[in-house]
């Protein structure tokens, strides 16, 4: 979808779990790429299969088929050995940032943990001063090193997520919902210390979320994703502006308005996402789509360029929103 050279690419890929013969389809050729330095937001409800593909991209889980490569290389096929040293570049925030920190040991050990594992300090001097470091960068104390995940709030042991992702200098970061276990009003913080991050860094970002202001505030691109399908991927300001897709349309007329005298469209989906395990057939968004008509049953349709930068998967793409 872009000319430059991809960081991350993403060809076809397929995530099934159960059995074969009636597997959950979580993800189902997906295909994309992010640049350097670029933040692509992921969207999309509950079960689409986001936090899915965010764990496969970075081989947390292996994938059905299809291939994630990083600077051309195919993790899928990647040895153990070279897989442990491309961690350092390949990290991710956990949604629940209490339960990705090991209960039973201090700040220090956790973040120093990691600088072990890949060689990044050498001796206790070296190793202090780097926790130290990242403590400061994420917007806490040298001090809260000795200390242990209980003793902190939610919105700093999110921090304490990211100085752990960050310690290993990674290129490239998952971040998997890291706002979503955090009160309302600490979430604007953890944003802006991202943002701030990302700058400063120059970091390369996957950002999955279900709050669209946070997407639209935080990312370069948007893919939209439903059923395990990709139904729209668009620049960020192109889609809030005008989104094409009929499923993206309904997701924005969802999500609550900062201003509520702007007046919106509703838009009510009919019935409940179906199950992964008996995807329709044809466009998957067809049993809920408002424009759905009987060849929307046969052909599944494939996610085509049909405005510069923008591509939709819907068969009447052109005829609705041209």
């Amino acid at each position: 979808m872009n000319a430059s050279p991809a960081l991350i690419e993403v060809k076809q890929l397929k995530r099934y779990f159960g059995p074969t013969a009636r597997p959950v389809r979580a993800v189902d050729d997906v295909s994309f790429t992010i640049q350097p330095g670029e933040t692509l937001g992921l969207v999309g409800e509950s079960g689409s299969g986001k936090s899915t593909i965010g764990r496969t991209l970075l081989r947390l889980i292996d994938a059905s088929s299809g291939q994630v490569l990083y600077r051309g290389e195919d993790l899928g096929t990647a040895a153990p050995k070279r897989m442990r040293a491309l961690r350092s570049k390949l990290q991710i925030i956990f949604q629940d940032p209490y339960a990705s920190l090991n209960p039973k040991m201090r700040i220090g050990a956790i973040l120093g943990e990691a600088l072990a594992a890949h060689g990044l300090a050498r001796g206790k001097g070296e190793s202090e001063a780097r926790i130290a470091e990242l403590l400061q960068l994420v917007g806490l104390r040298p001090e809260h090193a000795s200390r242990y995940p209980h003793e902190f709030s939610g919105g700093q042991r999110q921090r304490i997520g990211i100085a752990r992702a960050l310690a290993v200098e990674p290129e490239f970061i998952v971040a998997d919902e890291p706002l979503s276990a955090l009160d309302v009003s600490i979430q604007a913080q953890v944003v802006n210390l991202l943002s701030e991050l990302r700058e400063r860094l120059q970091l390369t970002m996957l950002f999955i979320s279900h709050d669209l202001d946070v997407v639209e505030y935080l990312c370069d691109r948007v893919i939209v994703l439903y059923l395990g399908r990709v139904m729209e991927v668009a620049r960020t300001e192109d889609l809030f502006e005008r989104p094409l897709h009929p499923y993206t349309q309904a997701l924005l007329a969802a999500s609550p308005k900062p201003d509520p005298e702007i007046p919106t469209q509703r838009i009510v989906l009919k019935g409940d996402i179906p199950s992964p395990v008996d995807p329709p057939s044809g466009c998957v968004f067809r049993t809920r789509c408002p424009h759905a008509i009987d060849a929307c049953a046969v052909t599944r349709p494939a996610l085509e360029e049909c405005a510069p930068g923008r591509f939709s998967a819907c068969i009447r793409i052109k005829e609705l929103f041209a």
